[in-house]
């Protein structure tokens, strides 16, 4: 059994591509968006339409709620496991999205990290929200200096995860990352879509307009009791919260989920760049046949 992998940054082309090819190989489509497998972020995350899901049957799609805890572990073990079950039925099946950790849990395997006790991580959000992040970066510093050194600890997501490993397990959390490539009982094909950066900055910019004129800002307005859940710590979502709490005006937000989303999308391609296995397309230019 073969499984494609069609990936790419953010607003390359990946959908309406993924469609032809998945009817094309006779595949259901297999998301790999970590965002989208939220349910009631459908516009902010370019979710897949009802036409379309009904064109193509999707899974890993408006599955969970925001406030469920899903990590690219779970999806590893959910994507592997869809795909033995999946196997007997199709010779080839297609997987498709820009989440990085997501896609390289399904082809290279996640290490194996404890789960994390839940009055842990209750604890550790609440100092979160509380503004903690520096004391609790300091902690991870004493308690496992090498990840600290090595981590974005920016990124408050990383450090919190860490610390809830270290405390669930009482060891450091570096002492789990052996970055080792697990075996697949499966062929992997990585198609790669590309525009020139230009090409790919005015797509970004007309998609969040578009994405404003179907509804983003009600949606938004609907979550907004939610908005300190994980999943809504997300590009589209966080700028529409600080234009509500007043914090800015409505152009500037929408400027700054432009900017953003150009940023994420070059932090793609960077992570991207580094996979050899990857054959790389304009979207134009893709074809099943010069892939396999």
């Amino acid at each position: 059994m073969t499984l494609y992998v069609l990936l790419g940054p953010t607003a390359v082309g990946k959908t309406e591509l993924a469609l032809q090819m998945a009817e094309e190989l006779g595949s259901p489509i297999l998301n790999c968006d970590s965002r989208q497998i939220f349910r009631g972020m459908e516009i902010g995350t370019a979710a897949p339409t009802k036409a379309q899901q009904q064109r193509v049957r999707h899974y890993f799609v408006g599955t969970h709620d925001i406030g469920d805890y899903y990590s690219a572990a779970q999806y590893e073990q959910d994507v592997l496991s869809l795909i033995d079950e999946l196997g007997s039925k199709h010779e080839s099946l297609l997987l498709t999205g820009g989440s990085m950790m997501y896609l390289d849990a399904v082809c290279n395997g996640i290490d194996d990290i404890p789960s994390v006790d839940a009055e842990v991580r209750e604890t550790l959000r609440h100092r979160l929200e509380g503004g903690e992040i520096d004391e609790m970066r300091n902690e991870l510093r004493l308690l496992d200096p090498d990840y600290y050194h090595s981590a974005d600890t920016r990124n408050p997501k990383r450090v919190v995860h860490a610390l809830e490993v270290c405390y669930t397990s009482g060891r450091p959390y570096s002492s789990f990352l052996t970055k080792e490539r697990k075996p697949r009982p499966f062929r992997i094909v990585k198609i790669g879509l590309r525009r020139e950066r230009q090409e790919l900055f005015e797509r970004i910019n007309r998609r969040v307009d578009m994405m404003i004129g179907e509804g983003l800002l009600d949606e938004v307005r609907r979550l907004y009791p939610l908005r300190k859940e994980n999943a809504l710590n997300t590009v589209g979502y966080k700028e529409l919260f600080r234009y509500l709490d007043g914090e800015w005006e409505l152009p500037f937000a929408l400027e700054k989920i432009k900017k953003n989303t150009r940023d994420y999308a070059k932090k793609q391609m960077t992570w991207f760049a580094h996979d050899s296995e990857i054959q790389w397309f304009h979207p134009a230019n893709v074809k099943i046949s010069t892939c396999t």
